[in-house]
């Protein structure tokens, strides 16, 4: 039965991943082919994938049709816009007999792609909207619950982080970061990560704008870079309720009373904001008994840990822990300008030498499939969400003015519109061969880094070595 079960969600999760990043392809290229239509531009071959063809057939409108072995993209062969030969192969259509094109519908065309991203983008957050979107609460705060105390560098150093340096506190909520708003933990986490902020003397640094106590201050902070992705960090985890899932039954946590939907506010008064802290503080005080603060309803209700109990792994205690979850329904402009930031901080931090982004950090194919393939595992909402990041990313990427992408035609077209004649056509095939080959370089550079992140993730971690205790005479 479990074998049933797995084999439907694969293939769940396939189809999900086929129909929405090959979706947010094929809306790409149908912008490029009902533009060119409308405008009455040849249209040779439309095409999902590059390379040779898996199988096609030929339309009644006289375009070929195919799905090609390459899924890096798509595209319409439009001879009479861009001589793209080298890549989308050979046409059949004599250009000499074809009209020329205006600029204006160059530009037209070339938007198109993006332009239908975008609507396709909106859409999904419209969808977003009114179906919602779900979310925990430690994804859904801004304020600090737990301070790292070290955090171990490139080679392996650990030193004092730098959230300890600088004097942040459990509790104080983040509400800026180098004067940018922060609305929740993720924001937080890529705005640090894509900051680009320096001293004279090249330390990294952040400017935090924090609420204490009633009372906004900042914060100088001095990022260390640290993970396994090495990137920006201060060594900080966010703030949340812990809500008793489930009580094992017979367990030292059904014993003293806990039971499923308490949450936990306390041990020996000392508020309990993240999970760390509350293994931190059972595994440091196991000899001795330990009260634990628990909301239950309306009440709140003193428990004691006996000392023999908190002994213990605090693992063993037979209790499992959650947090809130809840449901929010962001309006479609907020989703959009929200995406639309982010996509062009990461874009401004890989070009500002001063950052840590590189282009290692970015994911491609077989990264975006498998945050897919993630996100399908845990709700199709946050498919949606996922798709929309994705697209809004494939209509900016694809207006860059680079040569091969969209914008580099449209750069193409402006300049022959400015020197009153179109550029010369060998200089053009030559350019965008060389950055075809560019591109899919990178692609393959950066899917080598995602195929090492995936082999990370599903690699176990080492056994510890256990140190036996010292004996004395």
């Amino acid at each position: 039965m479990d074998l049933i079960t797995a084999l439907f969600s694969n293939l769940w999760t396939i189809f999900l991943i086929v129909l929405f990043f090959g979706g947010s392809i094929f809306v790409h290229e149908l912008g490029h082919f009902l533009a060119a239509r409308r405008r009455g531009v040849h249209v040779d071959r439309f095409s999902i994938g590059f390379g040779p063809k898996i199988f096609s057939w030929k339309g009644k409108d006289g375009v070929e049709y195919r799905l090609s072995w390459l899924p890096l993209g798509g595209y319409v062969s439009l001879p009479q816009l861009a001589d793209m030969r080298g890549i989308e192969g050979e046409t059949e259509a004599d250009l000499k007999r074809l009209a020329p094109i205006s600029y204006s519908t160059k530009i037209i065309v070339f938007g198109a792609g993006a332009t239908f991203n975008l609507i396709f983008a909106f859409l999904l957050a419209c969808i977003i909207w009114v179906a919602g979107q779900p979310t925990s609460s430690d994804q859904a705060t801004t304020r600090i619950g737990y301070i790292v105390p070290t955090l171990a560098l490139a080679d392996g150093t650990e030193v004092p982080s730098p959230a300890s340096v600088a004097g942040l506190r459990l509790g104080d909520t983040v509400r800026a970061i180098d004067g940018r708003p922060i609305a929740d933990w993720q924001e937080l986490m890529q705005t640090l990560v894509t900051s680009a902020g320096r001293t004279a003397d090249g330390r990294r640094t952040s400017t935090f704008s924090i609420e204490r106590d009633g009372q906004l201050q900042d914060v100088v902070i001095h990022p260390l870079l640290s993970g396994d992705e090495q990137v920006r960090r201060v060594g900080i985890a966010p703030a949340y309720e812990l809500v008793v899932y489930s009580v094992e039954e017979g367990s030292v946590a059904a014993q003293i009373g806990l039971q499923p939907q308490d949450r936990l506010l306390t041990l020996d008064g000392t508020p309990v904001l993240n999970v760390q802290t509350y293994v931190e503080y059972l595994t440091a005080h196991r000899a001795r008994a330990i009260s634990i603060g628990v909301r239950r309803g309306d009440q709140t209700l003193p428990l004691t840990l006996p000392a023999a109990a908190g002994a213990k792994d605090p693992a063993e205690l037979g209790v499992a822990l959650t947090t809130d979850q809840q449901m929010i329904f962001p309006n479609p402009i907020k989703q959009f300008t929200a995406h639309v930031s982010m996509t062009f901080r990461t874009l401004g931090s890989l070009i500002n030498p001063q950052s840590d982004i590189g282009i290692s950090k970015l994911s491609g194919p077989v990264g975006i499939i498998r945050v897919f393939h993630l996100a399908a595992q845990a709700d199709i909402r946050m498919v949606l969400w996922f798709t929309i990041l994705v697209n809004i990313n494939l209509a900016i990427f694809n207006l860059l003015p680079i040569p091969v992408l969209d914008g580099g035609h449209m750069l193409f077209a402006t300049i022959g519109r400015l020197r009153g004649q179109a550029l010369p056509a060998n200089f053009i095939v030559t350019t965008q061969s060389v950055f075809m080959v560019l591109l899919f370089s990178m692609i393959l550079y950066v899917s080598f880094f995602d195929i090492r992140r995936i082999v990370r993730d599903v690699t176990p971690p080492p056994p510890r070595e256990e140190t036996a205790p010292a004996t004395g005479k």
